[in-house]
């Protein structure tokens, strides 16, 4: 069980994984890129904050797995803290996503505030860009053999080799290496796909009725409602109590982005309304006297 190698350079050796997430980050900051020039910004923006963003989301995204504790034998904090080596193997995998968002975010705080940039619209672009860089992104998951949920009998289940796979699953004589499973990773890639095609089309369509932030708060509503619905397929879920973690921060996430735009919009329609002209009274004809 290991890092799926891509390539050799002299005594470097490339991961699959990282080649994966590489390639996502940069297609998602080349849209985010194209849709600031069309919109009239600078997109030098894009690529002189990326590296920020991409530093302090990787290591969001790291300590988010590092410090949980997933079920089925996968590595998690009791592995780390015996480890303390094993956290900076970033290309053997473990970055939750939540983590990177986070990281993400503070990094373009930052940004923003020292270039004097407005940060809810540069957020826009970045929510546009990140949620197609996590469709391509998860096919690292595939690649690594992780991210793979209970048995199925559907036809697009796909088998996990028997050094792959997590407790009790490992147990060939109860599930045999033809055992097919959930493909995880492709039901979140594509619920990513359809957020990009969907927060696209929701910025050109609507382009004179959203707020600036209001692409980044769908964003954050989408996302986490595709997450809580595939995290209850994944038997490595790393739990609070009953429930998997990961669905408590979706939920508080959509409830709390759902609030931010209700009450922006509430707001905004207060201050454009037209105001009322004031009544004129009616002079009271004057007696002549006939």
């Amino acid at each position: 069980m290991g890092p799926v190698p891509a390539f050799q350079i002299g005594p470097i050796t490339v991961y699959w994984y990282g080649v994966i997430i590489v390639t996502g980050v940069l297609l998602g900051a080349y849209v985010a890129s194209i849709e600031a020039k069309r919109r009239g910004l600078n997109p030098d923006h894009v690529w002189n904050g990326l590296l920020l963003c991409l530093i302090l989301g990787i290591i969001g995204a790291r300590l988010y797995h590092v410090f949980s504790s997933p079920r089925g034998g996968s590595l998690g904090w009791e592995y780390y803290r015996q480890n303390p080596a094993a956290i900076f193997r970033i290309w053997e995998g473990g970055l939750g996503i939540y983590g990177a968002v986070v990281g993400g975010i503070l990094g373009l705080l930052i940004y923003s505030y020292v270039s004097k940039l407005n940060f809810l619209q540069w957020a826009d672009l970045g929510a546009l860009g990140l949620v197609l860089g996590q469709s391509v992104g998860r096919w690292a998951n595939y690649v690594n053999k992780e991210l793979y949920g209970y048995p199925t009998t559907l036809p697009w289940g796909i088998t996990i080799p028997a050094e792959y796979r997590i407790i009790p699953f490992n147990d060939l004589t109860k599930y045999p290496l033809d055992t097919r499973f959930h493909p995880v990773f492709l039901y979140e890639s594509l619920w990513n796909l359809a957020g990009f095609l969907l927060l696209f089309y929701i910025s050109r369509k609507w382009a004179q009725r959203l707020l600036e932030g209001d692409i980044f708060f769908l964003y954050l509503i989408w996302y986490p409602l595709g997450r809580a619905m595939i995290e209850s397929l994944r038997p490595d879920a790393w739990l609070l109590g009953n429930i998997p973690t990961a669905q408590v921060v979706s939920i508080i996430t959509m409830v709390v982005s759902a609030a931010i735009m209700l009450i922006r919009h509430r707001l905004a329609s207060t201050k454009v309304a037209p105001a009322t002209e004031p009544a004129v009274e009616e002079e009271e004809p004057v007696d002549s006297g006939d």
